[in-house]
């Protein structure tokens, strides 16, 4: 179970404008800036749970991530896990957590992965049956194969997040948190690790934090999200509620030959190109099976497909509703 109860974050940043005369006016008097990150963040994650916490860049998501952690100690409030302070216990804690993020390695640069490995193993102290096993597991489902032979200074990205994914769970973690995990890489190594997360949840109950910007693995893997702006947590709800509000309008693209269709009311044409027209339809105004029946009354309709509001745009718009 995690807990955080009105967690305060501010950091102190140094500022100063451009130009020598100001560089070395701020060696003896440096001005500095208060930046709130988190106000009063407070929620809960059940064990087990797959949660995504999302937010555009600079709301805070990584902070609440590295104060879960114990990288980071709060002004104030109050976060426990499994009945941990993370920042207090943090020996023990670490023991308990696998951590992923897309723009940092603890892999060791200039050796094998293999090696970067087993001295994770002798950290964590993980027992060595336990620790073929689970590398094996990994090795298997992640297609690391060849790769731990090989220096991680010459990985790829995409190949190296995939070592980073394994690295972080050759201790078998109880909560996992994941900032951007799928940055860098293919199409194929997205699927790959998408699946493997999930299979990871259901067969081990491993609750599954997720940062990322990339809604596809939002839609993939998470049920609930947690939407944090400017520090705040705005919203907490179900991905399928979040869909449901959001999904008032409907999408058609409709391909048609010579003169273009007919626009009714409770239609707005988005884009009219060659022959392809996507419009945005309003349901309760005008039902898709008679916009569709309007549309091919008047003009020759060789195609059309129906869809509701994308991740993308569903996201965007809780931006732009909150204003972040």
């Amino acid at each position: 179970m995690i807990t955080l109860s009105n967690i305060n974050k501010t950091f102190k940043v140094a500022k100063r404008q451009a130009g020598f005369g100001r560089a070395v006016k701020a060696l003896f008097s440096r001005e500095h800036e208060l930046v709130r990150a988190l106000t009063d963040v407070s929620f809960r994650i059940g064990d087990g749970e797959m949660v995504g916490y999302i937010g555009p860049n600079g709301a805070g998501k990584s902070t609440t991530i590295k104060i879960m952690c114990g990288i980071l100690t709060p002004e104030s409030g109050a976060c426990e896990i499994d009945g941990r302070t993370p920042w207090k216990e943090r020996v023990a804690h670490v023991r308990e957590i696998g951590v992923v993020f897309g723009q940092r390695s603890q892999l060791w640069w200039d050796v094998p992965v293999v090696d970067s490995f087993e001295l994770i193993r002798d950290i964590y102290k993980v027992d060595e049956k336990l620790y073929k096993r689970n590398l094996d597991e990994l090795a298997a489902l992640l297609d690391l194969g060849e790769l731990m032979k090989t220096p991680a200074r010459s990985l790829s990205l995409g190949q190296r997040m995939r070592c980073e994914i394994a690295a972080s769970l050759l201790h078998s973690p109880k909560t996992l948190f994941l900032d951007e995990p799928t940055i860098g890489l293919d199409a194929v190594s997205k699927i790959a690790v998408r699946q493997f997360i999930k299979k990871l949840n259901a067969e081990h109950g491993t609750t599954v934090i997720l940062t990322t910007h990339d809604m596809q693995d939002i839609e993939a893997l998470t049920e609930r999200i947690l939407l944090i702006g400017k520090g705040r947590i705005l919203l907490d709800g179900s991905l399928e509620e979040l869909k449901k509000r959001s999904s008032e309008r409907k999408t058609l693209v409709v391909e048609y030959k010579g003169a273009a269709p007919e626009i009714c009311f409770g239609m707005a044409v988005r884009e009219d190109k060659d022959g392809r027209l996507v419009i945005s339809l309003d349901p309760s105004i005008l039902s898709v099976s008679d916009a569709i029946t309007s549309l091919a009354a008047g003009a020759e309709i060789t195609d059309v497909s129906v869809s509701g509001v994308t991740a993308e745009e569903m996201v965007a718009s809780l931006y732009k509703e909150y204003r972040i």
